[in-house]
């Protein structure tokens, strides 16, 4: 998975302006961020004081297989994206395959289930099937568009493991909730079980995160991984 950083206007300095605003009003600005306001941070984050980490902004790029942007697009408050679209270009025949360590078999009833690694033969008819229907579709694909089909025509045989890009955008705490469903962590108030797939993705959204605002992140770990 790709995530690429492409710009942000999101400090820690931020969201302790935003906060204090409500009791000293005027324009007073401060570029760094002191262990008190790492405090008022904290306070916020565990009281679900959400508003202040709104006045934050990330952009960023992400290339992965269809099926994880699909989920990614079901958070729509506080997100902003742009894809590439299959109407107006010609895709490209990048293919997702699991890596051999990616657990392949589903155990337990629904909403109590995990996933468990696969055995020899399950790891290579998954790897090999999915390697020869991507190949065969993309050959299609490109008969469809040699034949003058149109590309919005031609696309509808390409499997959902064939890679997309979009641009995301998105505040801090649009973030935080993202980070809340889509990764799994042991100190969570509320468990999540992502796929694995996006949750590479939001793995790499949450070391931007934390290198962009670091005492905004150790609260949000602190406080359980909940948004506020």
């Amino acid at each position: 998975m790709t995530v690429n950083l492409i710009k942000h206007a999101a400090e820690d300095a931020d969201v302790a302006y935003a906060a204090r605003v409500s009791t000293l009003g005027g324009e007073t600005r401060f570029n760094e961020v002191s262990e008190k306001d790492s405090g008022l941070i904290n306070f916020l984050m565990r009281d679900r004081h959400g508003s202040p980490f709104e006045h934050t902004s990330f952009t960023f790029y992400i290339e992965a297989p269809i099926f994880v942007a699909r989920e990614f697009f079901r958070h729509r408050a506080g997100w902003s994206y742009n894809e590439e679209s299959g109407r107006y270009k010609e895709l490209a025949p990048v293919f997702y395959v699991p890596d051999e360590d990616r657990p392949l078999r589903q155990i337990g009833k629904a909403g109590a289930y995990e996933f468990v690694d696969g055995d020899y033969k399950q790891q290579a008819v998954v790897s090999g099937d999915i390697r020869r229907i991507s190949t065969e579709a993309y050959g299609t694909y490109k008969r469809l568009l040699d034949l003058e089909v149109a590309r919005e025509v031609a696309r509808m045989v390409l499997p959902v493991n064939i890679y997309t890009s979009f641009y995301a955008t998105c505040n801090a705490r649009s973030l935080m909730h993202f980070l809340s469903l889509r990764t799994k962590v042991a100190n969570a108030n509320f468990p999540s079980f992502p796929q694995r797939e996006i949750e590479m993705v939001a793995e790499g959204m949450e070391e931007h995160f934390s290198n962009a605002m670091p005492f905004t992140y150790v609260a949000f770990v602190r406080n359980g991984w909940m948004a506020p």
